[in-house]
């Protein structure tokens, strides 16, 4: 393992991060705007100096940079706090790549330079209420009427379905065969007769996921990206980026915060640093923190050899996730009764233990449950073998749904 740049790396690094210096938006220039607005300002400026994308080809928005050229640029734009932008996170990095992989030449000449310059939002249309983890229990149906798809169903837990202009969406084409043969995979304007979006009030307050309704909305064949009855096959394009643009994130808050944290306030009449429980907590964090960094090096050193990464990245999210949660709860712990507040005005670290505890359950169920998460690496990585499946090779229609 290399942690060093190659003299063209460092070149490429120093290169990033004086346009980085000079180009950032300044407070005074996002003031006023909504955070969708901030986004999509700082996203065109990116597009529009030609660091947008980097790694997509330039003919689809990109500069054509190699894949190590993209980790340096996203390591120095994470070095500024506070950027807006993970409105893009789906559409840049889930439905893009999907697109690449199995669109039409068309598609990506129309639909890839409006992702990279951030004038159009996608969102991710899989999870119903009746499938929990399983995607391919889906339920959502689409029939075959000319040259188009009538799509009737529900999607729930969309994210950011309320301002996204495009979704990519995975439905039931055949209910006769296996439920993972059954499935096709398009795209949609999701402002298609038809489609109602219903905003879910979360814990913490937000409401940026959402149920998706459809009745009768119909979505030409063109739109449909793989073979009828591929779409399984599409989905786990999109289902490995996911994965990999999810990883462990946890937005702003990690180990640095709760470190900061246990300095700030005291347990009986010392700073939470000094017991010699704290430290043992915040010990193993810092190893689990370690081995996700060096395990994210490995991945690294392979892209900056053009080589393809291994299965690490499948551990960052298993591990990464459940952590944040641990640290946030932890957090509230240390705070006592002033955890209670939640203004930015008065709570330590301005909230973001709060806004942690609130959110980081979540971040356990997107991109993969953390059982899904232990089972792919137990068959996919380990070779251990499947668990047991009552409905493998039945016919979708002849699975029982429990009703009655």
């Amino acid at each position: 393992m290399d942690f060093n740049d190659s003299p063209a790396e460092a070149a490429f690094r120093d290169e990033a991060r004086t346009w980085l210096e000079a180009n950032v938006p300044t407070s005074e220039e996002l003031e006023g705007l909504d955070y969708i607005e901030q986004a999509k300002l700082w996203q065109k400026r990116k597009y529009d100096a030609g660091w947008a994308c980097i790694r997509w080809p330039k003919e689809y928005g990109g500069r054509g940079a190699s894949a190590i050229e993209q980790v340096i640029f996203n390591q120095e734009e994470n070095k500024f706090d506070d950027l807006p932008g993970g409105v893009f996170l789906i559409g840049q990095g889930m439905a893009a790549p999907t697109l690449m992989t199995w669109g039409k030449e068309e598609h990506m000449l129309r639909y890839l330079p409006k992702l990279a310059s951030g004038e159009e939002i996608w969102c991710q249309l899989f999870s119903e209420p009746a499938g929990g983890s399983d995607l391919a229990a889906l339920r959502t149906k689409a029939e075959k009427d000319g040259d188009e798809w009538v799509i009737n169903g529900q999607k729930i837990w969309t994210s950011g379905a309320h301002y996204s202009d495009y979704g990519i969406l995975v439905v039931r084409t055949d209910p006769n065969v296996p439920k993972h043969k059954g499935l096709s995979y398009f795209f949609l304007d999701m402002k298609s007769p038809g489609v109602e979006i219903k905003p879910i009030k979360q814990l913490s307050g937000d409401a940026n996921f959402n149920e998706v309704y459809f009745t009768d909305v119909r979505i030409p064949d063109s739109q449909r990206l793989g073979e009828v009855g591929q779409g399984w096959q599409v989905a786990i394009t999109t289902l490995m980026n996911e994965r990999a643009s999810v990883g462990g994130g946890g937005g702003g808050f990690g180990f640095d915060e709760i470190l900061a944290l246990a300095r700030q306030v005291n347990v009986g009449d010392a700073p939470a640093i000094e017991d010699s429980a704290v430290r043992a907590k915040l010990a193993d964090w810092y190893c689990k923190r370690s081995g996700l960094k060096y395990t994210g090096y490995r991945s690294m050193t392979a892209l900056s050899r053009g080589e393809i990464p291994g299965p690490e990245n499948s551990i960052g999210k298993l591990v990464g996730a459940p952590m944040m949660q641990d640290m946030a709860s932890f957090g509230m712990d240390l705070l006592e009764m002033t955890g209670a507040i939640w203004d930015e005005a008065f709570a330590p670290l301005t909230g973001m233990i709060q806004a942690a505890y609130m959110g980081s359950p979540g971040m356990r169920i997107a991109g993969g449950t953390d059982e899904i998460m232990a089972n792919i690496i137990a068959e996919r990585v380990l070779g251990l073998p499947q668990e047991p499946r009552a409905d493998k090779g039945m016919p979708f229609s002849d699975v029982p749904t429990g009703a009655g």
